[in-house]
């Protein structure tokens, strides 16, 4: 019997789903109801189901990021759930969601629609391939959609915003200017960003994925999601016989870990 997780804050949206779900699809179990992103992960680490049906603007971690860190996550060997985002996004959204090869349903969920979905799911789990190549499928798929909730930003103008160049931080009752140059990496910490210099360690006010897209991503690597690094600070990277990446920096004793999700930023030449 093929099993599903439904991630969805809004309790009617939950329950019109999985209702909808029931007549279209008797025999799916859905073995688990998350109503955050964080409760997702954790649910299907527990139940590993083979399908999320993840809603995208959840409290707190949204469902890319929760898709995220499953990949990260996911127990070698095993199939990887078959992902389908629930998204109000708009139109150029949709169309990304389309190029990046992932189902999604839009807000309100029609039945026809979900119809098509079931069919495709159904289809997939069919002629489902090796767990390996199914994780490296989905993380290629979750890099690209990643990638476009993280574009740059724009300004009113329409062009691209320049990198920032320094990070204004309160200390005390003054205000210093970190110049990114000084930057060895960054570390979320809830609600504030852990600015990490050779030494010295400043808190900002402001979220990981906010910073992200105002940095230069060619000298400013996230390689975990809970870390970016600028790339001239890093030493080595080393790989264990598992094939987990690890980071060994200039100037600060920390080793980074790099999750599945962006191991393919280090490849030898």
């Amino acid at each position: 019997m093929p099993t599903a997780l439904i991630a969805e804050d809004e309790d009617l949206l939950a329950a019109h789903l999985r209702q909808e779900l029931k007549a279209l699809w008797p025999a799916l179990d859905v073995v688990a109801m998350a109503t955050h992103g964080e409760e997702a992960v954790t649910l299907a680490l527990r139940h590993q189901p083979e399908v999320c049906f993840l809603d995208i603007r959840m409290p707190g971690m949204t469902g890319l990021e929760a898709a995220a860190q499953l990949a990260d996550e996911w127990p070698d060997g095993t199939p990887f759930p078959l992902l389908v985002f629930v998204t109000a996004y708009d139109q150029f959204a949709l169309q990304a969601f389309e190029r990046a090869a992932v189902d999604y349903l839009l807000k309100p969920v029609q039945r026809e629609r979900l119809a098509q979905t079931v069919t495709r799911l159904q289809a997939a789990l069919a002629q489902r391939q090796a767990p390996p190549a199914t994780l490296a499928s989905a993380i290629d798929q979750l890099r690209g959609l990643l990638g476009v909730q993280a574009a740059s930003p724009k300004p009113a103008g329409g062009g691209p915003v320049a990198p920032l160049r320094h990070l204004q931080v309160g200390v005390g009752d003054a205000i210093v200017l970190v110049p990114l140059d000084e930057v060895v990496y960054l570390e979320a910490a809830d609600k504030y960003v852990r600015v990490m210099t050779a030494d010295q360690e400043y808190l900002v006010r402001i979220s990981l994925r906010e910073l992200l897209p105002q940095l230069d991503a060619q000298r400013f690597w996230q390689v975990h999601r809970g870390h970016i690094v600028h790339v001239d600070a890093i030493d080595r990277v080393h790989r264990d016989d598992t094939g987990k990446l690890t980071l060994r920096l200039r100037h600060r004793p920390e080793k980074l870990a790099v999750s599945r999700m962006y191991g393919h930023l280090f490849k030898a030449m």
